[in-house]
C-alpha cells in the first residue's frame, strides 16, 4: 500500500510553487508590453509576435537542455543559474534602443524561465506518490499564476512609468528569489527516484513503444498549444484593439490565467482518480469547445466570461503530459524526456501566437484566428484518441489511482 507523501514533499512542492511564480515572470510580461513596444519602434503586430515567439523558443529550447541537466545534477544549480540570467536581461532590456536587442534577451528570458517549468515538474514528480498528480498540478499552476499576476502588476505601472523603465524595476523585484533559493535542498536525485521503483504500475496499458510514445505527445503538445496560444497571446491586444483598454485586457488575461490554476490543481486530483491519459483526452476536448465559444462573443462581458471558461478548460493538459511520461518512460529520463515534450509544447505556443498575429494583419480580425486554433485542437484530440485507441482500455476498464 502506497503511504502518504511527507511534509517534506510539501514544502518542496511550495517553495518550487512560489519560485515558479516569480521565475516564469519572461514568460508574460512580453503580452503587455506588445502594444507599447509597437509603437516605441513602428513594428506591426505579427511583428512584434516575434518577441513572444523569441520568448517560447528560449523556453522551448530551455526545457530541453536544463532538462538533460537536471537529470545528472538536480534541480538547484539550474535555478541558480536561471534568476541570475533573469535579473541581468530584465536590466539590459531596460536599456535597450534596437528592436532586434529585445528579441535576443526575450529568447534568454524564455530559455532561464524553463527552469521553473518542465525541470520542476520532473523534480517534484520524483517525491510524491500517492498524490503525485496533484502535487505536480500545484508547481504547473506558478506559470498560470505569474501569468495573472504580473501583467496586472505591470499594466498598473505602466499608468505611471514607462515600458523600459518597468523592466528595471522587475529586474530589481526578481532579487526576492535569491533567499527562497537558499532554502531549496538538493537531494540526490538518484535516491528519490530509487525509492519510486518498486511503487510504479500503469492503470492503462500502452501497446506502443518509448519512442512511439514520446512522438505523439510532442505531436499532441504541438497541436494542443497553437490552440491555446490564441486568446493567451492575443486577448491583451485584441481588448485593445476593440476599445476596451489595456487594463481590461490584462483583467480578462488575469480571469483566463486564474481560472486555469484552478483548473490545472482540478484536474490534477482527477488524474489521480483516472489517470493522465483519459485526463488529457477530457481537457482536449474541453478546450477545443471552450475555443468556440469565442467566435460569437466579442463584448467586454462575454470576453470575461468565455475567458474563464477557457482558462477552466484546459488549464490540465501540459500536467497531464508530464504525468504521462514519468508514468509510462523511463524515470532516469524524466527530465531529458518531459523537457523535449514541454519543448514541443512550447514550439506550439509560440507558432500559435505568431500565426494569430499573421492572420489579424492579413484579416483584421481574431476571427479566423480563432478557427485556425480549433482546427490544431482537433488534430490534438485525433491523436490522443489513437494513443487510448492503441492501449487495453477498450478490453480493461479497471480504473486505478496514479502510482
Amino acid at each position: 500500500m502506497i503511504q502518504n507523501d511527507s511534509i517534506h514533499s510539501w514544502l518542496r512542492a511550495c517553495q518550487l510553487f512560489l519560485l515558479g511564480v516569480i521565475g516564469t515572470v519572461g514568460m508574460w510580461s512580453v503580452v503587455v508590453f506588445i502594444p507599447e513596444i509597437e509603437n516605441e519602434f513602428k513594428v506591426d503586430r505579427g511583428t512584434s509576435s516575434f518577441l513572444y515567439a523569441a520568448t517560447m523558443f528560449g523556453f522551448g529550447l530551455g526545457t530541453v537542455i536544463i532538462g538533460k541537466i537536471y537529470d545528472k545534477h538536480g534541480i538547484k544549480k539550474p535555478i541558480i543559474i536561471a534568476s541570475l540570467s533573469l535579473i541581468i536581461s530584465y536590466y539590459f532590456y531596460s536599456k535597450s534602443i534596437y528592436f532586434w536587442n529585445l528579441i535576443i534577451l526575450q529568447t534568454i528570458m524564455g530559455f532561464a524561465s524553463a527552469t521553473f517549468f518542465g525541470p520542476a515538474m520532473a523534480d517534484i514528480s520524483n517525491f510524491f506518490k500517492k498524490q503525485r498528480g496533484f502535487a505536480l498540478s500545484i508547481v504547473a499552476s506558478a506559470n498560470y499564476v505569474a501569468g495573472a499576476t504580473w501583467p496586472l502588476l505591470i499594466g498598473y505601472f505602466l499608468k505611471f512609468i514607462d515600458w523600459k523603465t518597468t523592466h528595471f524595476w522587475i529586474s530589481i523585484c526578481l532579487f526576492i528569489m535569491i533567499p527562497l533559493i537558499l532554502l531549496l535542498k538538493n537531494p540526490s536525485v538518484d535516491e528519490s527516484k530509487s525509492q519510486d521503483i518498486k511503487q510504479r504500475y500503469r492503470d492503462i496499458k500502452l501497446n506502443l513503444s518509448n519512442n512511439q510514445i514520446q512522438i505523439l505527445l510532442m505531436l499532441a503538445g504541438v497541436c494542443c498549444c497553437v490552440a491555446m496560444a490564441m486568446p493567451q497571446v492575443h486577448m491583451v491586444a485584441l481588448c485593445v484593439d476593440n476599445g476596451f483598454g489595456l487594463q481590461v485586457g490584462t483583467e480578462i488575461l488575469a480571469v483566463m490565467l486564474y481560472s486555469g490554476m484552478i483548473s490545472r490543481i482540478v484536474f490534477g486530483m482527477i488524474s489521480d482518480r483516472i489517470g493522465p491519459i483519459l485526463t488529457l483526452l477530457l481537457g482536449s476536448f474541453l478546450q477545443m469547445a471552450s475555443l468556440t465559444f469565442f467566435l460569437p462573443f466579442s463584448s467586454e462581458i462575454s470576453l470575461y466570461v468565455v475567458s474563464f471558461m477557457f482558462g477552466l478548460s484546459q488549464g490540465g493538459i501540459v500536467p497531464a503530459y508530464a504525468i504521462i511520461i514519468r508514468k509510462y518512460l523511463p524515470i532516469k529520463e524524466a527530465g531529458l524526456r518531459v523537457g523535449l515534450v514541454i519543448g514541443a509544447t512550447i514550439v506550439g505556443m509560440s507558432l500559435g501566437g505568431w500565426m494569430s498575429g499573421e492572420i489579424f494583419d492579413i484579416t483584421a480580425s481574431y476571427y479566423f484566428a480563432f478557427i485556425n486554433g480549433i482546427i490544431w485542437n482537433l488534430f490534438n484530440l485525433i491523436i490522443v484518441i489513437y494513443i487510448i485507441f492503441k492501449s487495453d482500455f477498450w478490453h480493461n476498464r479497471k480504473v486505478i489511482s496514479i502510482g
